[in-house]
C-alpha cells in the first residue's frame, strides 16, 4: 500500500462526505488570532524527519545493527519500525524489557482520569466527543469535583489526570486551574489533558498545580490531519504540534505525546512522535518525557471505525521502539486496550496504566 495513500475508510460517514462537499474550510496551517506563535524549529524538524522516512528501505541487517548499539539514533529508531523488523519482535521486546527493567525495575505507576467536561467545539470526524456528535454533554461543578477526586483519593491513587472537552467557552482555563488547585488537596501528581493553550496559560496552570500535560497529535500527516479535523481550533495543526513545547515554556515539569494509531500510516505516526518528543528532551534536558499509543477505535454513533493494520505485533513493536529509542521516558497504555493486550505491554516497556476508568462525567 502507498506511504502516502494511505486513508482510513472506515472513518469517513455521510455527514462527514456532506460537510467535505460544502467547499472552503479554513486554513489549517494559519494560527488564528488568539494563538501564540513561538520561535521554535521543532515542527519543521518533525515534519521533515517523517516526509524523509522511508521504511521499505531498511533490512534485517539494519535492526540488527541497531539492537546491537547501547544507545539508538533515529537511524536505529526508524529500522526498528520498520517492517523488516517484525521477524525479530521477540528479539526486540527482549531488549526493551531490559532496558525497562534497567530504568524502571518492576514499577508500574498507575492513575485514574477524571472526565470533568465533555463539551467540544472541534469537529474531528473520528472522536465521539466532536461537536457534531450526538452526545448527552456535560460539566461538574467545583462542588462536584471535590466530591469524585475525594472518592478517588480513598482508593490510595496519588495521581490524577484530569480531562475536559476541547471547549474554551465551556472549560475555561480559570475553570480547569480552580480543579487543579482542588486537586492538588488529594494528590501528588497532578496531568491534564485539555484543549493546547499558550505558554502564559500553561504557567497559569501550574501555579495552579498541574505537574504535566498531555497532548495527542493525532497524525503528524498535515494533509491528512486537514481531512481529519474540519473545524474548530484542533483544526490549526502547527498550534497542537508545538503545545508540549508552549507548557515546557510555561513551566510544567513533564509533557506526553501521542499518535492515534490507525488514522493514518501508523509507522511514519509513530516515527514521528518519536522524533518529536527526541528533538524536545534535547532542547529542554529537563524534561520529563512519554508517549501513550493508543489506537483507533469505534466510538458512539460509529461502531465502523477499525485502527486498519495497526494489530497487536504492530503496537507491540511501537511501543519497544520507543522504550529502545528513548530509555528514560514513561509509556502509558491505554485501558482501551483488553486486559491481555496490556498485560502483554506492561511486562515489556509500559510503565503506567490508568485505573477506574470512565469517560462518562461524574462517574466515579
Amino acid at each position: 500500500m502507498s506511504q502516502e495513500n494511505h486513508v482510513n475508510e472506515s472513518i469517513i460517514n455521510e455527514e462527514v462526505k456532506e460537510f467535505l462537499e460544502k467547499g472552503k474550510r479554513t486554513d489549517h496551517m494559519k494560527y488564528l488570532p488568539d494563538m501564540e506563535v513561538i520561535q521554535s524549529d521543532v515542527m519543521d524538524k518533525v515534519r521533515e524527519a517523517a516526509k524523509n522516512y522511508d521504511y521499505s528501505l531498511y533490512t534485517e541487517a539494519d535492526v540488527r545493527r541497531a539492537l546491537s548499539h547501547d544507545y539508538k539514533t533515529p537511524e536505529d529508531f526508524k529500522a526498528l519500525l520498520s517492517p523488516a523488523a517484525l521477524p525479530l519482535l521477540e528479539e526486540i521486546a527482549q531488549c526493551a524489557q531490559k532496558e525497562t527493567r534497567k530504568h524502571f525495575g518492576n514499577s508500574i505507576y498507575m492513575f485514574t482520569p477524571i472526565y470533568i467536561a465533555n463539551y467540544c467545539e472541534n469537529y474531528c470526524i473520528y472522536c465521539g466527543f466532536n461537536c457534531h456528535n450526538r452526545i448527552k454533554r456535560a460539566r461538574l461543578t467545583y462542588e462536584e469535583i471535590d466530591k469524585e477526586m475525594a472518592a478517588i483519593a480513598k482508593s490510595g491513587l496519588q495521581e490524577i489526570l484530569i480531562l475536559t472537552g476541547e471547549s474554551r467557552k465551556k472549560s475555561t482555563v480559570e475553570y480547569i486551574g480552580e480543579a487543579c488547585k482542588i486537586a492538588r488537596k488529594y494528590f501528588r501528581v497532578i496531568g491534564l489533558e485539555v484543549y493546547p493553550m499558550n505558554s502564559d496559560e500553561y504557567a497559569y496552570l501550574h501555579k495552579c498545580g498541574a505537574d504535566y500535560v498531555t497532548v495527542f497529535q493525532e497524525t503528524y500527516h498535515a494533509d491528512k490531519y486537514e481531512t481529519l479535523h474540519l473545524a474548530g481550533h484542533k483544526r490549526i495543526y502547527p498550534y497542537r504540534v508545538n503545545a508540549q513545547e508552549r507548557a515546557l515554556m510555561g513551566g510544567m515539569r513533564g509533557v506526553a505525546f501521542g499518535a492515534l494509531l490507525g488514522l493514518d500510516d501508523f509507522r511514519k505516526d509513530a516515527f514521528a512522535t518519536g522524533m518529536h518528543a527526541w528533538y524536545l528532551q534535547k532542547k529542554y534536558p529537563q524534561a520529563e518525557i512519554s508517549f501513550s499509543c493508543p489506537r483507533l477505535r469505534p466510538i458512539i454513533n460509529n461502531d465502523k471505525i477499525n485502527p486498519m493494520d495497526v494489530h497487536e505485533a504492530q503496537l507491540l513493536q511501537v511501543v519497544c521502539a520507543y522504550r529502545l529509542f528513548m530509555p528514560f521516558a514513561g509509556i502509558t497504555i491505554s485501558t482501551r486496550e483488553c486486559a491481555r493486550v496490556r498485560d502483554n505491554l506492561v511486562k515489556i516497556a509500559a510503565t503506567k496504566i490508568s485505573a477506574g476508568v470512565s469517560t462518562g462525567i461524574g462517574e466515579h
